[in-house]
């Protein structure tokens, strides 16, 4: 797994953030050669969701490979050397705005995990209120955190489960978390999209020549030219892979 994490000097502190904002943006694409500068678009789209930090995440059918930078898309990621190192048909990126953890360069996303069934990234939008409780089981448990965010308590909770299959995982996952969010999550076979049972934040669901596209919000589909599907429904999880697409509730 290649990974590439910028600083920008003194910028960011890793201290806890004692406010509470609510966007981040996130970006999913799937079955597309170009996948990492669509992503990059998109994200670009959805800039005004998070002006902190951003990554992308893509997986070229062997390896995964991760950039996540301090700053605007603009200032990275339209760089062709970034773009060429994020190769494969599948990415998922995600735009930060500091909910919880602080905006320290440990806690940009997506977080990325290389689990007993192979890689894992996330990215996720909204404040997970139980977190710090899940967490502090979790660590009992044996769980070494590397960051202050609450996303990262998704991937634990996916990593830890008894459940045979991803899917029964990441239900299991998301059924132990508390609060507002959506994200999108990626493996090396799946594209998973998630929303909160109440809905309160926002993803969408999209099409651009026959790959699929989740988004926070559908001016990210306009800007890659991409058709507007459907909003994923309040408490729903789709799955995306080769053979199409799967909803769960």
């Amino acid at each position: 797994m290649a990974d590439s994490t910028a600083d920008a000097g003194n910028v960011l502190s890793a201290e806890a953030d004692d406010h509470f904002h609510d966007e981040c943006g996130v970006f999913g694409i799937f079955g597309r050669q170009d996948a990492a500068a669509i992503v990059t678009l998109g994200l670009h789209a959805l800039q005004h969701r998070g002006q902190e930090a951003a990554g992308i995440v893509s997986y070229d059918g062997t390896q995964f490979h991760v950039e996540r930078h301090v700053g605007l898309i603009g200032d990275t990621f339209t760089k062709q050397r970034v773009i060429d190192s994020l190769q494969g048909n599948r990415a998922i990126g995600h735009t930060r705005y500091a909910t919880t953890g602080g905006a320290g360069l440990r806690n940009i996303q997506p977080f990325f995990a290389e689990l007993a069934e192979g890689g894992l990234a996330v990215a996720h939008n909204g404040n997970l209120t139980n977190a710090l409780t899940v967490q502090r089981a979790l660590q009992k448990q044996g769980s070494i955190f590397s960051s202050t965010s609450d996303t990262e308590t998704l991937l634990h909770l996916v990593a830890t489960s008894k459940e045979r299959d991803l899917n029964s995982r990441f239900i299991e996952a998301v059924r132990q978390v508390e609060g507002a969010f959506s994200l999108v999550a990626m493996t090396a076979k799946k594209m998973i999209g998630c929303r909160d049972p109440l809905g309160i934040r926002p993803l969408v669901l999209g099409d651009l020549d026959g790959a699929w596209i989740l988004a926070s919000e559908t001016c990210a589909l306009d800007i890659i030219g991409a058709r507007f599907v459907r909003d994923i429904k309040p408490g729903e999880m789709v799955v995306i892979t080769s053979k199409g697409i799967e909803s769960i509730f």
